[in-house]
């Protein structure tokens, strides 16, 4: 086995590491020293959040920076501001005792004048979200003409946030001569084109089978009606009473309504929504991250670059429709070697959507039947129990109350006493799920198999009218496009956060670049056209209008300007498909 003394490290880091008792590398920091220490390349490092990336990538660029430099030799872009803050303090640490490196790390939710400031003492590394490193660009405050490194972490969440136009902006303005490494979960289409475009014969380093999540990571999953989604998750929760996960929703207004709804029924759970303020959201981080809250209600996009350890489950209340966001999400829980969950609750309609994901992770996801009322309930009491058994008393301070207890006791029998005590705890319980129905979704489509032999009735129903919806959609013209900085995701969240409805099935989206199209559930038609009479998009006024529905045959589309049956044709262009329960796979 490796350790980090095998390497020729500078002898200041090395003795930071030994402070902070940093003895063995991690795979992926094992190949990064390797191929980084002695003779610097570009490299793509295929790596799962938790692995070790961090040090992966900043002990060589320590190793090899230059103390008292007047200019920044290093630049790190990463997905959020939490993840920047993180990379920043563990830099701190490494460079304990390298007097002459210095850090800063710059992104949004803060004032830029203070780190406007900041950068007059002319730190050696910037750690920065792309946003706000190329604004400081833009103002010439930041300047990265000797930039000798270029980090991309997380550059999968980077680009699935939106920010390939700043990252492309960013790779321009740097020197061609540097080295640039990619560190990312997943190899994707824009991922390579990133790395085709600005690497130079990157030594490809892939720690485990690319796109698969870890080992220690079980995948099961619930089969319930629309209805009774929020009582699978409450079963879910009660049925794992030392349960310390994130419960990942598609919306913001989903996120929220559903953290209100555990917090009124009594559960340690707050909401992380790009609603928040920064200092909000530091505020709800901090509760969890202290474990005063049990279960953190997020989106993903409010999620990226969150590092909790120790979650015990991650629980998809809806699946994403990105497979590789599905292995962000079960990605972090199951770290250093510790055993996680990661559950989905589903509609029968989503079950043809598993043999996706599952090809993707490499395992196979488990069908589960919820528990019933009776077995949560013995769940919770023996929790209780063994809680009470394994307390520590503290003699000394209790002793001098004792005498009054047993007198207070002296007429219940032991019996009695232990009946009381155990209400007081598990009566809410009991309340709750006296006479609790089977809320598992056992209906019986036609019995057929798929290609692996599974009946439908295992894994789900395969009509299908578009992808694998049988609703009827109205398409929409609306005057936003590529040139607005929208793509497929921050439109389905315009859409879900602008209806008033929750529920309502989405189908295909087609991005152009001055407007765009999308489809909704016919029924809601009047509905969407007078709530997005109110809408507005960074401050720009939308509009939408039903379009003429999309040439089978061309491939186009027209307009129809709030004419259905008529319209100029649209240009060709290729789709994100969605459908029922399946929404937009872009």
């Amino acid at each position: 086995m490796q350790s980090f003394k095998d390497f020729d490290l500078n002898p200041n880091i090395q003795k930071a590491l030994e402070a902070i008792g940093f003895e063995t590398p991690t795979p992926v920091q094992v190949q990064s020293l390797t191929h980084l220490l002695d003779e610097p390349q570009d490299m793509i490092a295929l790596a799962q959040t938790g692995t070790g990336k961090t040090a992966a990538f900043s002990l060589p660029i320590l190793h090899h920076c230059e103390p008292n430099s007047k200019k920044p030799q290093a630049l790190i872009l990463s997905p959020t501001r939490e993840l920047c803050i993180q990379i920043g303090n563990d830099i701190d640490k490494f460079t304990k005792y390298a007097k002459g490196i210095d850090q800063l790390s710059v992104y949004g939710g803060t004032a830029i004048t203070n780190q406007i400031k900041a950068l007059r003492n002319k730190p050696q590394i910037i750690v920065g979200t792309p946003g706000r490193t190329l604004d400081l660009i833009k103002r010439k405050k930041l300047d990265v003409s000797e930039v000798q490194w270029l980090v991309l972490d997380e550059a999968d969440e980077m680009l699935s946030m939106g920010f390939q136009d700043d990252l492309n902006e960013i790779l321009e303005t740097t020197p061609k001569h540097k080295k640039t490494l990619l560190f990312s979960a997943t190899l994707a289409g824009p991922i390579k084109k990133i790395a085709d475009n600005y690497l130079s014969n990157p030594v490809e380093v892939t720690i485990g089978r690319k796109n698969v999540s870890a080992e220690n990571v079980d995948h099961s999953y619930y089969v319930v009606h629309y209805r009774d989604r929020y009582d699978a998750l409450k079963r879910i929760v009660d049925m794992n009473p030392a349960v310390y996960g994130i419960v990942f929703c598609r919306t913001r207004a989903e996120t929220k309504d559903i953290a209100a709804k555990l917090t009124e029924d009594g559960y340690n759970s707050d909401a992380l929504h790009g609603d928040l303020s920064q200092a909000q959201r530091d505020y709800v981080m901090q509760k969890f991250r202290k474990r005063q809250l049990r279960l953190l209600v997020a989106t993903d996009v409010a999620a990226r670059g969150l590092d909790v350890n120790d979650l015990t489950h991650v629980i998809n209340y809806k699946l994403p429709d990105d497979r590789e966001v599905y292995v962000h999400r079960s990605g972090r829980t199951g770290r250093a070697g510790k055993s996680g969950s990661s559950i989905a609750i589903l509609e029968r309609r989503d079950l043809s959507r598993v043999r996706g994901f599952e090809k993707m992770i490499g395992k196979d996801f488990v069908k589960k039947e919820l528990p019933s009322g009776t077995e949560i309930c013995e769940k919770q009491l023996f929790n209780y129990i063994d809680k009470v058994v394994n307390t520590e008393v503290n003699e000394a301070e209790i002793k001098q109350f004792l005498p009054a207890i047993e007198e207070k006791l002296s007429e219940l029998s032991q019996e009695d006493v232990l009946k009381r005590f155990v209400s007081i705890e598990f009566n809410r319980f009991l309340d709750y799920y006296k006479g609790a129905r089977d809320i598992n979704d056992r209906s019986n489509p036609k019995d057929r198999k798929d290609k692996k032999g599974r009946k439908d009735d295992d894994r789900g129903d395969r009509r299908s009218k578009r992808g694998d919806s049988d609703v009827d959609f109205t398409r929409f013209f609306i005057n936003l496009g590529k040139l607005h900085k929208i793509n497929p995701k921050s439109l389905l969240d315009l859409i879900n956060d602008t209806l008033p409805q929750k529920g309502v099935e989405i189908g295909e989206i087609e991005l152009l670049k001055g407007f765009s199209f999308f489809e909704l559930d016919r029924k809601f038609e009047d509905a969407a056209l007078k709530a997005f009479a109110k809408c507005t998009y960074k401050g720009l006024k939308v509009r939408i209008e039903v379009a003429q529905p999309k040439s089978k045959s061309s491939g186009g589309g027209g307009r129809g300007r709030g004419d259905k049956k008529g319209g100029k044709g649209g240009r060709g262009k290729k789709r994100h498909k969605g459908g029922r329960g399946k929404r937009n796979n872009w």
